[in-house]
């Protein structure tokens, strides 16, 4: 099977799951940093903007874009 064929992308193409890396975990696009970081991070009480500062990889439209699919599942699944 052609490993293209096998990489998918959600959050408007700000995440991609590719079998190759990192054995498909979610990660955002261009990087091998895992999205569940950023939750994490916001989870333990980290800001949006020290996370952007310590994963300088990462830009502030794809965590936004990340936050905003994740809300949206959120609502869609609460039919809000």
């Amino acid at each position: 099977m052609d490993s293209v064929a096998e990489v998918k992308s959600s959050a408007e193409g700000q995440v991609v799951s590719n079998p190759g890396i990192l054995g498909g975990t979610p990660v955002f696009r261009g990087t091998r940093l895992p999205v569940k970081t950023l939750f994490d991070y916001l989870a333990d009480g980290r800001t949006l903007d020290y996370f952007l500062e310590t994963f300088e990889g990462v830009s502030r439209t794809q965590a936004r874009a990340v936050l905003q699919y994740g809300w949206q599942r959120i609502a869609a699944e609460l039919g809000k």
